[in-house]
């Protein structure tokens, strides 16, 4: 048994993450890409990372004042909205990423 205990002492700690380590982004995310004329019209025409269109996106719902009062995760579609969300009243957050990456090309 104490062959066991001095085993388990010689072993090295495992290496502990910093607080300070970034996370290397996902290249596909950071793809520039151009956005359709409806959703140009918020983010603007110009190429850019998923990443910022949806920042932007999000920018402009919360301007808006279009995310639902009692359900946040809920999104109240704008005249604006209406052409990326596939003529929806209302989507979810998660159904909003994934129409809005229709709208990238």
């Amino acid at each position: 048994m104490a062959a066991k205990k001095a085993a388990a002492a010689k072993k090295a700690p495992a290496a502990k993450k910093t607080a300070g380590a970034k996370r290397k982004p996902n290249a596909s995310f950071m793809k520039e890409m151009t956005p359709s004329a409806a959703l140009a019209e918020i983010v603007g025409s110009k190429p850019l990372p998923r990443t910022e269109v949806v920042k932007k996106l999000w920018a402009y719902i919360k301007k808006q004042g279009l995310q639902d009062a009692k359900n946040k995760r809920q999104i109240n579609a704008d005249d604006k909205l209406k052409p990326i969300f596939g003529g929806k009243k209302n989507v979810t957050m998660f159904e909003m990423t994934a129409l809005v990456n229709k709208q990238l090309s």
